[in-house]
């Protein structure tokens, strides 16, 4: 008989692609781990792995029985929930990774309101602007930027019509001027972002024919978004920034909106999880509040004027 704990090992094992790896979160020896994945393929009659001294990969028969298991468990796990009194009396832990700006500035008062309104959920919360795989790292759900065209994981939008705006702070244009269109960008120092050692100074921006893209420069470099943003609310120079990361700047006339006329690049906001099975009650309902608030943050982005007050559309969009 297959046991259920071997069935969780094996999954997590192939995640991990280690028995150490695999055993160090579940809190047992890479023996036990080891042991446990014999029993399984002796039970299945079928190797699971391919294993050597360096290496540890799935076999055709593994990759083939992994979703199976997958399923089993996500399965188990929602009979659970559903048993379990209440299904609006939300428990057990739920691991959320974010981007470092709008993770900080914008998603952690309302994940905190989500816990407060779940006293027995557990969250555990990881900022970073390095991407979370989300079949190795130990979370239940990421929240992401960017267009998604990967199958092997489901997508739910969150703020599909987000964009990118360019902004500064009053300071810094009093004193270094607007530029009046996009090419004045390359005499202003443009505040840059980097990641995994790419410095991203080339600025895309969409138009008639496509998209222009603008190679800028600049002496700020950081690999942190929320760092970028608050350079520019110091007067440093000029940030190319989603508009959720910005908006709450933009209301407050610590930054202003430039050239915004111009469309900025397509910075769609997503909560990414592994499988359908996986969307159990904790991430349904925190994947509405979240496209709730993401929504009215949307909408004040398309009706702002930029002039430093919000445009009679807008007056009544507020942050909650």
């Amino acid at each position: 008989m297959i046991r259920l704990d071997d069935l969780a090992l094996f999954v997590r094992t192939a995640a991990l692609g280690s028995f150490t790896r695999a055993a160090r979160e579940a809190d047992l020896l890479p023996g036990q781990v080891s042991a446990a994945i014999q029993r399984l393929e002796r039970e299945l009659d079928i190797r699971l792995f391919a294993r050597s001294t360096r290496s540890l990969r799935l076999t055709a028969e593994g990759e083939q029985y992994l979703p199976y298991a997958r399923e089993v468990l996500a399965t188990l796990e929602e009979g659970r929930d559903r048993v379990h009194g209440d299904k609006n009396e939300l428990g057990g832990v739920l691991q959320i990774a974010a981007p470092s700006d709008v993770g900080r500035n914008v998603l952690l008062p309302w994940i905190t309101e989500f816990r407060k309104a779940h006293p027995k959920l557990a969250l555990r919360l990881f900022v970073s602007d390095f991407v979370t795989d989300i079949f190795r790292d130990p979370v239940d759900v990421a929240i992401r930027y960017g267009s998604t065209q990967d199958a092997s994981y489901i997508s739910l939008p969150l703020a599909p019509e987000n964009r990118r705006v360019l902004v500064a702070s009053p300071a810094y244009l009093e004193k270094h001027g607007y530029p009046r269109k996009l090419e004045d960008l390359l005499h202003h120092q443009c505040l840059l972002y980097s990641l995994s050692g790419s410095v991203y100074n080339r600025w895309v921006f969409p138009d008639g024919n496509g998209q222009s893209d603008l190679l800028v420069s600049g002496n700020f470099v950081c690999d942190d978004g929320d760092l970028v943003r608050r350079w520019a609310v110091a007067g440093q120079g000029i940030a190319y920034k989603s508009w959720l990361d910005v908006c709450e700047d933009v209301r407050a006339g610590r930054l202003k909106v430039l050239l915004p006329e111009q469309p900025g690049e397509a910075a769609p906001l997503n909560l990414i999880c592994p499988h359908r099975k996986q969307f159990v009650p904790a991430i349904r309902q925190l994947h509405e509040l979240l496209r709730k608030r993401c929504a009215a943050l949307s909408a004040e982005q398309a009706s702002y004027n930029f002039n430093g007050k919000p445009a009679a559309s807008a007056k009544n969009v507020k942050r909650r």
